[in-house]
């Protein structure tokens, strides 16, 4: 399950993405567009930005925007900057593997082949839909 900090900035993302090329959008617009608290949706655009999907624009005609076309951003990327790992369990994480500490052996573990399946289908989603495709589901 991803968190609601997670929802709302694929939220946020969305109308960032719906309002591409037309310039910078304020956060007070995303917040009510998508009723997103706005101080929760500060530091939420703020850490997109400092993982370089985003950029601000300050003073008068200021917001943000999407530094990357959206067709280049997917949701795993988005989920992974925001919630960490997709795994549901660390030692399955292709990028944030850790042992878990209570299993004697991972190799004849009865739960880790099941979890790698959830990862594998999680991320066969989140991989290959972008915040383009997710406006574009929307429209039709």
């Amino acid at each position: 399950m991803i968190s609601k900090k997670a929802k709302y900035a694929i939220k946020a993302l969305k109308v960032l993405t719906e309002e591409y090329r037309k310039g910078p959008v304020l956060i007070a617009t995303i917040s009510a567009r998508e009723n997103i608290p706005k101080k929760f949706l500060e530091a939420i655009l703020l850490e997109l930005r400092n993982h370089g999907i985003l950029q601000s624009q300050k003073g008068k005609g200021g917001g943000y925007l999407l530094r990357v076309g959206p067709e280049r951003v997917n949701l795993a990327q988005v989920v992974r900057i925001i919630d960490g790992p997709i795994a549901p369990t660390p030692c399955v994480s292709l990028n944030f593997y850790v042992r878990c500490d209570d299993c004697k052996d991972e190799e004849t573990c009865a739960i880790r082949p099941i979890m790698q399946q959830v990862r594998d289908a999680n991320l066969s989603v989140y991989e290959t839909t972008t915040l383009q495709m997710l406006v574009d589901s929307v429209r039709t």
